[in-house]
């Protein structure tokens, strides 16, 4: 709906902003994928074969060749990068669509987090070689980071994805985990190194400057409507939404109090002034005029709506040339000038935000733990995130998802320990979070 929308527009307004500036463009490639397309990349075709929406007819007539709705674009994408990429010089081509893609989620659906349609952002880049795609690679991911912690207020644990819950085609994925107020995670954004997996079978080379024929090194990364979700459950309260102001539609509401015609007009008139103001001063300001709604209505409205700050102006407030701001995050209201709004909102929205990703924060940190044996293991799953020490076995993955539901969820990035195995007992190095998952 428009609201929702408007939070994922100024999430891409913001990823935008980073990806532009690092050189790369936004494109949009073709929503049906050839069956032969898929065929070329069996891992690829493994991995996403369950979800995959086939397309057999067009009218009354049958395909010649059965075509896919996209899952992801990969094939598509480097399909085309063969065409475009020549010589070294073409190189590195990095590439970025928003879009939306189909998977036959049609079991487990649930609003934001699983659905057989969903919006996302998918790069695409193309490199000379595997040192630049792993540069991009960290690169990608560390702006996921930005977004979520900087914009959206929600604190992320990076690291690499098992060999079994990588992306399917990729050498390696790594990802941001985030925790939700129930102790499950919510995989809330990866970035993949492809090495030539893709190049390879689709014939995407260069000639180097030597002349040399080599296949480039691909990468591709993603977040999704997913973060919608990890918005609306980490930032509720039992009165609705609480949103960062870095990523609300709307910043600031203005609401009148008034009991005459008179005060109306009076306390209209400043109202509109105000939000001409705040607006023309980048703070998102909505004047609610609404005929036939109590001013406790549209409190009680924008609260669930989760505008971060609430002005409110009376008939009191206009002869003392004041008005009183409502902070959604705490409730605290204050008395200010109303010369004084602009300073005072624009203070207000740096500590709200930081209030709430400091709260976030603190969820997460009380629901990571530790376990010295299997059985405190199984205890402590059912609650959060458990950080333990892993074998590297495949086997063992399965046995504690077969036993707890709870899977893999980021190998942490330079963090190395000496011990045994959570599951095994046999001696590991390899540290490792699982948690049971949405």
């Amino acid at each position: 709906m428009p609201y929702m929308y408007s939070i994922w527009e100024n999430i891409q307004e913001k990823f935008n902003h980073m990806i532009k500036e690092t050189n790369h463009l936004n494109a949009y490639f073709p929503l049906f994928i050839p069956e032969s397309f898929f065929l070329k990349e069996s891992e690829h075709l493994k991995g996403f074969a369950p979800e995959l929406f086939w397309v057999t007819k067009s009218g009354d007539r049958e395909l010649g060749e059965k075509v896919a709705i996209r899952p992801t674009s990969e094939t598509m994408v480097y399909h085309f990068m063969s065409k475009w990429i020549r010589s070294w010089r073409d190189l590195p081509m990095l590439l970025n669509q928003w879009c939306n893609v189909a998977r036959a989620e049609i079991k487990a659906t649930r609003p934001f987090l699983r659905s057989s349609e969903f919006l996302w952002q998918e790069g695409h880049t193309a490199h000379a070689t595997k040192e630049e795609a792993e540069k991009e690679v960290i690169m990608a991911l560390e702006f996921y980071k930005e977004l979520a912690e900087k914009y959206l207020a929600i604190p992320v644990i990076l690291g690499t994805k098992t060999e079994s819950e990588k992306f399917a085609g990729a050498v390696y994925t790594t990802t941001i985990e985030a925790i939700m107020p129930d102790g499950k995670a919510l995989q809330s954004g990866t970035s993949h190194y492809l090495g030539e997996n893709f190049s390879r079978h689709f014939d995407v080379s260069y000639a180097d400057k030597d002349g040399n024929n080599k296949n480039v090194h691909t990468t591709s990364w993603g977040i999704s409507t997913r973060l919608l979700g990890a918005l609306i459950m980490l930032n509720s309260d039992d009165k609705g939404l609480m949103l960062p102001p870095k990523i609300a539609p709307i910043q600031a509401v203005i609401v009148p109090i008034f009991y005459s015609e008179e005060d109306k007009a009076n306390v209209s008139e400043v109202a509109s002034k105000l939000s001409k103001l705040l607006n023309k001063k980048d703070i998102t300001t909505k004047f609610d005029d609404r005929e036939g709604r109590s001013p406790g209505y549209k409190f009680n409205y924008w609260e669930l709506k989760g505008v971060p700050i609430r002005i409110e102006i009376g008939p009191r407030d206009l002869k003392e040339n004041n008005v009183v701001i409502v902070r959604r995050d705490t409730g605290e209201k204050i008395t200010v000038k109303q010369e004084e709004v602009l300073k005072i909102c624009k203070t207000l929205l740096k500590k709200i935000q930081k209030n709430i990703f400091k709260k976030n924060k603190e969820l997460m940190s009380s629901l990571i733990f530790t376990a010295k044996n299997y059985d405190e293991f199984k205890e402590k799953v059912a609650k959060g995130f458990v950080k333990v020490l892993w074998c590297g076995s495949p086997e063992c993955e399965e046995k504690i998802k077969a036993d707890t539901t709870a899977t893999s969820r980021a190998i942490p990035f330079k963090e190395s320990k000496k011990g045994n195995c959570i599951y095994c007992n046999k001696p590991s190095e390899i540290t490792v979070y699982f948690a049971r998952s949405y």
